[in-house]
């Protein structure tokens, strides 16, 4: 199976990208949220979910995330990840009226500062329950964080997901997820032409 050979960072024109949630201090976390909810209810086009404990659950997984990381011998950068999926994902895509996109050769990429998890974090990670979401069941791959040389033999047990778009979005974080595999980059260097602080836009997530 050919593997792609690059990642994708998805995120809303009217955006910037890589304005991670997990960066932001808790007033301009509050407001930024808040943001993002009343875009999603005056433009239902915008399919992102972010509830009253999306915070809460998404540190408690990145915080198991990069322990895993380092417990493999990973090297990372930052506290939490600029996220990606592998190759292209029409999934990810229809989350927003106007998608951008930022594509990296993860080849090139320093092997110590990628990870990445089958499915998304989220799921892997296994803390839905604990926020009110059913509980997948369990797989393989699930609770693990994989180097990217491990890609190929990862892929070849358990294919590539197909990443296809739903017909409809609303409670997708309530469903069987397997949409994509996630790519995790724990350092700024392969995208600190974007990260520039005087722009101006609200943050957009993951």
């Amino acid at each position: 199976m050919n593997l792609p050979d690059v990642i994708t960072h998805y995120y809303s024109r009217s955006d910037r990208p890589f304005q991670n949630l997990s960066d932001l201090k808790p007033k301009e976390l509050a407001e930024t949220l808040e943001k993002l909810n009343q875009r999603r209810a005056d433009n239902p086009n915008y399919k992102r979910v972010f509830g009253k404990r999306y915070m809460d659950f998404r540190r408690k997984t990145e915080m198991r995330l990069r322990s895993l990381f380092e417990e493999r011998g990973g090297k990372p950068e930052r506290q939490s990840p600029h996220y990606f999926v592998l190759g292209e994902c029409a999934w990810f895509s229809g989350l927003y009226p106007d998608p951008e996109t930022v594509t990296l050769d993860w080849r090139s990429l320093p092997n110590e500062a990628l990870s990445f998890t089958y499915p998304d974090s989220f799921v892997s990670m296994r803390f839905g329950p604990d926020y009110g979401l059913p509980a997948d069941p369990l797989e393989p791959y699930h609770e693990r964080v994989f180097f990217m040389d491990e890609l190929a033999d990862v892929v070849a047990e358990h294919g590539l997901p197909d990443g296809n778009p739903d017909d409809a979005y609303g409670g997708y974080h309530t469903r069987r997820f397997e949409k994509y595999i996630e790519v995790q980059v724990w350092t700024d260097d392969p995208v600190a032409r974007f990260l520039d602080d005087d722009l101006q836009a609200i943050s957009a997530p993951k």
